[in-house]
């Protein structure tokens, strides 16, 4: 660390990865990324805490984890363009796009990536390559184990059956529409300059849905203004952005994304914080006739907790732009925090880390 360069820790297929790559590229922060091991992996995640994800190593040896914190707080830490907008509003709208995006189209990326033969043979391949090129196994054996853990922990262990990957696909494939009928009219979602609700998007829409075989073949064909804003997106350098103005209002084509987060996404958020108030393990509910069973996540509790304050903070005229678009949906807003939910997901050194979701679970370990 003598040259005082900012390690980012990931994988060059990660999801959360390429999200702060391009957000670290696009404010113009040097950083050197070096590819995980499984060594590595453990290091970091005894630093932090959590087995995840792009992990952050600072020059005077503290850690940083979760994309969203670490933008935050390097948007105040680091000189360069702003990527949030300054209208109260706008600012709440691009916050709870990103919570979106990064949660809500994590499954079916996951989903794309371990259901189709060609994407996993391909991945699994990769991983063996890079993460696992510390592990003593012959190459086909490592690709075989981890194609086995992948498919287990996300798939089988986060709700992806016959009866629920139709929704899981329904859901690219509408996230698709919607994006490319904005993105064919301006440069970002929200306008001119990338915010938050781009960067939240683009962890999905770069490593896995324009990368893996099976959904790149349908970006292309059916989203190339998609295909288009990623690209864009990942070359972004601060001086072009800061020659645009920030989005000072929420674009009214935004509308049908919104909609799916009021009539989906935050039911779900509310359904995960009440079950994991009870101490239950599994969130189960159902979505268009569809049934869900999937584990608890008590760091998307947190996120609903976030998107709560940030949604309490705002004045009265913000507010009802925000419940505008989201209808009934805002009410979701509106409650409390639950007890024991952390504000901040602080780094939290620890001999057995938690999963990505802060789940601890004895002898298994996720990213």
């Amino acid at each position: 660390m003598a040259s005082g360069t900012i390690i980012v820790h990931g994988l060059t297929l990660s999801y959360f990865t390429g999200k702060l790559e391009a957000w670290l590229r696009a404010r113009g922060i040097p950083y050197r990324f070096e590819e995980m091991d499984t060594h590595a992996f453990r290091r970091a995640g005894r630093a932090t805490g959590v087995l995840q994800m792009p992990q952050v190593e600072m020059p005077d040896g503290s850690w940083f984890t979760d994309t969203t914190a670490i933008m935050a707080d390097f948007e105040k830490r680091f000189p360069g363009p702003a990527l949030s907008p300054r209208d109260p509003a706008a600012r709440f709208a691009s916050l709870l796009l990103e919570d979106h995006g990064d949660e809500w189209l994590w499954r079916p990326a996951l989903h794309y990536r371990w259901s189709f033969a060609e994407d996993m043979t391909l991945m699994s391949a990769q991983i063996a390559r890079t993460m696992l090129r510390d592990v003593k196994l012959p190459f086909w054996l490592r690709r075989q184990v981890i194609l086995r853990r992948q498919r287990r922990v996300y798939l089988a262990e986060d709700g992806v059956t016959k009866e629920t990957a139709p929704q899981i696909e329904a859901l690219y494939l509408e996230t698709l529409d919607a994006m490319e009928a904005v993105l064919a009219r301006r440069p970002f979602l929200m306008g001119e300059r990338p915010v938050q609700a781009d960067f939240g998007f683009f962890g999905s829409m770069f490593r896995h849905f324009s990368s893996d075989p099976t959904p790149a073949a349908i970006m292309r064909a059916r989203a190339p203004h998609v295909l288009l804003w990623v690209a864009r997106l990942w070359a972004a350098q601060p001086g072009d952005i800061e020659k645009a103005a920030l989005p000072a209002s929420v674009p009214d084509d935004l509308v049908p994304i919104f909609a799916r987060i009021a009539s989906d996404y935050l039911p779900y958020l509310a359904a995960n914080e009440a079950v994991l108030a009870q101490g239950d393990k599994h969130v189960r509910y159902s979505q268009s006739g569809v049934h869900w069973d999937v584990p608890v996540s008590p760091s998307r509790a947190h996120c609903l907790s976030a998107l709560r304050k940030e949604y309490a903070s705002l004045d009265q005229g913000a507010r009802s732009k925000i419940d505008a678009l989201l209808g009934e949906g805002a009410e979701l807003l509106c409650g409390p925090a639950i007890p024991n939910v952390e504000d901040t997901p602080e780094p939290r050194p620890a001999s057995r880390p938690a999963d990505r979701h802060w789940r601890r679970a004895a002898g298994r370990k996720r990213t």
